[in-house]
C-alpha cells in the first residue's frame, strides 16, 4: 500500500487555480497532492541580446522554493547570493520544455518568463512546475490575443511532466516525497500530447535498472500525462475563451 493509499498507476489529486496572481498575464496555482507550485507568466516586449533582430520570441523560466516549502527551513538563495546547481538545472528544464511547444517566430520579438515558485514540496516539484507553467503560458498567449498584440496563440503542442519510479520493486506513478526518497530508481518524464518526448531524466539510486523497467515507467508516465493534458485543457477553457 502506498502512503497515500493510491493504486500504483494513479496520479495524486491534481487541481489548477487559474488567475491566482492578478498582475501576471497568465498565472496558476497547481496542486499535485501536497505539492503546490505557483506559476506566473510575465510578458516583456523585448528579447535577449543574442536574439535581437531575428524575428523570434523567447520563453524562459525561473524556479525557486520558499524557505519553508520543506520539512526544515531552507536558506533563501537570494540571501546566499547564488543559485544552487539544482535550481539552475530545473529552471533550464522548464524553459526547454515550454520552448518545445511554442512557435517562436509567431510570437514575434517578445520574452515570456515563467516564474515557478514552490509553496509546498512533497515530491515532483519540477514536474508540477512544467505542467503548471504550460497552463500559465497558454493563458498569457490568450491574453495577448485578446489585446491584439498577436494574431493567434503560437502554441504548436501541449506539454506536461510526471515522475515515476521503482519502490520496493514496484513501478509507481507520480511519486510523493516518501516514495521518492525510498526509490531504487526514479525518473521525470516530460512528454507532449502528440506522443513526443521532450526529456527523460532517469536515475538508478541503488542498483542499475533494466530496459524493461524503463519501458514500464514510460508506459506509466504516458498514461499519467494523458490525464494531465485533459486537466490542463479543462483549466484553460474554464479560465475563459478568447473573444
Amino acid at each position: 500500500m502506498r502512503p497515500s493509499g493510491r493504486a500504483a498507476d494513479s496520479l495524486r489529486a491534481v487541481s489548477f487555480s487559474t488567475g491566482f496572481a492578478r498582475h501576471a498575464e497568465g498565472s496558476v496555482l497547481i496542486r499535485m497532492g501536497q505539492t503546490e507550485v505557483l506559476c506566473t507568466a510575465s510578458v516583456e516586449g523585448r528579447v535577449p541580446p543574442f536574439l535581437r533582430n531575428q524575428g523570434l520570441g523567447w520563453v524562459t523560466a525561473e524556479y525557486g522554493m520558499l524557505p519553508r516549502a520543506t520539512h526544515k527551513r531552507g536558506e533563501r538563495e537570494a540571501a546566499r547570493g547564488k543559485q544552487s546547481g539544482r535550481t539552475q538545472e530545473i529552471q533550464r528544464l522548464i524553459g526547454r520544455s515550454l520552448r518545445a511547444v511554442v512557435d517562436r517566430k509567431a510570437m514575434g520579438e517578445m520574452t515570456i518568463t515563467l516564474d515557478c515558485d514552490v509553496l509546498n514540496a512533497d515530491g515532483g516539484t519540477r514536474c508540477a512546475a512544467i505542467t503548471g507553467a504550460y497552463v500559465a503560458l497558454s493563458l498569457a498567449f490568450r491574453h495577448l490575443v485578446a489585446k491584439r498584440v498577436i494574431a493567434a496563440v503560437p502554441l504548436i503542442g501541449q506539454v506536461a511532466a510526471v515522475s515515476c519510479g521503482l519502490v520496493n520493486g514496484e513501478a509507481l506513478l507520480d511519486l510523493d516525497y516518501a516514495e521518492d526518497s525510498a526509490a531504487e530508481a526514479d525518473g521525470n518524464f516530460v512528454l507532449t500530447a502528440d506522443g513526443g518526448i521532450v526529456e527523460i531524466q532517469a536515475t538508478a539510486e541503488q542498483k542499475p535498472f533494466t530496459e524493461t523497467d524503463c519501458l514500464t515507467l514510460m508506459t506509466l508516465a504516458k498514461a499519467g500525462t494523458r490525464e494531465l493534458f485533459v486537466a490542463q485543457n479543462i483549466a484553460i477553457e474554464a479560465a475563459g475563451s478568447i473573444v
